[in-house]
């Protein structure tokens, strides 16, 4: 290695945080070494949002084939080519990976192979794939070694009957049945895909809703189209345990329902790489596994930052972008503002899509707002009449105040959530977004609709 320093920032870990930072950090005259011991791009490019979005794009291509009738054209639907949809899917990835890896290098950031850990409060031992080892040195260090699929106690992955979300991006088959454990964003894309695919799936939540974190009234609505589909769910019902049979795995739940399916996904969240990390003998402070940091993402050592799926914070990818970015420019002399986790859209990129930005109904009133709230029925919206979804719009508002939610359900509405997170951020009054004029015919109306209606002018809105 050419140069071990002394760096401005030494970034430990490529993903979306890590690069984001390291990108930002070289913009504004740091010179920056960013360690990667797999491939740049991190869980997000490699083994998360690009992948199974792909993924979610050929089922929606196999249901529009299957459909192609109802718009009057002639097509027919014989099957799934795996092969196929992996080659459509990787090749995504890697172009993305060398188009990622390329803009580092041309920034001047330094790229180490290596597994990093600290070495202490300015410095990481970097041990190479042959084995070599190295220090680089830093006034900084950032720590964004992400997060890999856990499990429950008791409850094994063994990668061919017993799968995680990593497992299930490299199958090379459709299977014929699923249960996938955990009912959150994960669990439900895969039921997507899976479903579209032709598989029988049945997912198993603990809590009373799919998406429990989503506005409740989107989860109802998720809930009553995966039924339309055929996709099966237990909701409120705990795992209890898993064996493995001749034709693949029995799934006990603990109110005795026995699910015997060809696979288990077990989709119940991510945890923190945090392990071997020499966080402790540096005096970084840990909790569950995340690393303690502030509103700043500083750590309990001064010259320690640690940004995405490490910390206790959403673990989305744009999140980590956005951490990134701030712990760059704070390091750079400017005065970055803490980030509204309030203010940071979400999606689930299912069929349909669940979008939202904000805090729910239940939120609000717990924290002591008097509350109107609009639903505004897609059934209303004739671009949505032409895509052949359903689905609605809810805005929750402050009496006499800002807008404090957006919650979304229906095709393509992932890509109507930035203007949701705008009329949030820049706490907008309803009646100033019903002032804007939105384009017909588009979905983009059923915004501006719900607004209108909440303002008390209704348009195209029953009742």
């Amino acid at each position: 290695m050419a140069n071990s320093g002394p760096f401005d920032i030494v970034v430990l870990g490529g993903g979306s945080g890590g690069y984001a930072c390291a990108l930002r950090a070289a913009e504004l005259g740091k010179t920056v070494a960013l360690v990667e011991r797999d491939t740049l791009g991190g869980t997000c490019l490699n083994r998360g949002c690009i992948p199974t979005k792909a993924l979610l794009h050929a089922a929606e291509v196999a249901d529009q084939t299957r459909e192609a009738a109802t718009f009057g054209i002639m097509a027919s639907f014989e099957g799934i080519d795996v092969a196929g949809v992996n080659a459509y899917k990787d090749k995504i990835v890697s172009t993305t990976v060398k188009g990622l890896t390329g803009l580092i290098r041309s920034k001047g950031i330094t790229v180490v192979e290596g597994d990093g850990r600290l070495a202490g409060p300015t410095s990481v031992r970097v041990t190479a794939p042959d084995g070599t080892e190295s220090t680089l040195e830093g006034r900084h260090i950032v720590l964004a070694t992400g997060s890999r699929p856990k499990t429950l106690p008791g409850l094994e992955i063994d990668g061919e009957r017993i799968i995680s979300s990593d497992h299930a991006l490299k199958l090379e088959r459709v299977p014929g049945s699923v249960v996938i454990l955990g009912g959150g964003v994960i669990g439900v894309e895969f039921a997507s895909v899976w479903r579209s695919f032709g598989a029988e799936v049945t997912i198993v939540e603990a809590l009373p809703h799919l998406l429990p974190l989503e506005e409740e009234s989107s989860s109802k609505r998720l809930e009553r189209a995966f039924r339309k589909r055929g996709v099966k769910y237990e909701l409120g019902a705990r795992f209890q345990e898993a064996k493995t049979t001749q034709g693949g795995v029995s799934v006990t739940l603990e109110n005795g329902t026995v699910l015997d399916a060809e696979l288990l996904l077990v989709a119940v969240g991510r945890a923190p790489v945090s392990e071997d990390l020499g966080l402790a003998e540096a005096g970084v402070e840990t909790e569950r596994g995340f690393v303690k940091v502030d509103e700043f993402c500083r750590t309990t050592v001064p010259t320690v930052s640690a940004v995405g799926d490490l910390i206790p914070t959403l673990q989305l990818a744009h999140a980590g972008f956005a951490e990134g970015i701030l712990v760059a420019e704070r390091l750079g002399g400017l005065t970055p503002a803490p980030i509204d986790y309030d203010g940071v859209p979400r999606i689930t990129y299912s069929d349909p899509e669940v979008a939202s930005v904000g805090i729910t109904s239940a939120q609000a009133r717990e924290r002591g707002h008097e509350v109107k709230e609009v639903v505004y029925d897609l059934a209303g919206n004739p671009k949505s009449k032409i895509l052949g979804t359903q689905g609605e719009i809810k805005v929750i508002a402050d009496v006499d105040g800002p807008v404090l939610g957006v919650h979304m359900v229906g095709a393509r509405v992932g890509e109507l959530i930035a203007e949701g997170q705008l009329i949030y951020n820049w706490e907008a009054l309803p009646s100033e977004v019903a002032q804007l004029i939105h384009p017909h015919p588009t979905q983009s109306e059923a915004v501006g609709e719900a607004h209108l209606a909440l303002a008390g002018k209704p348009l195209h809105v029953h009742g």
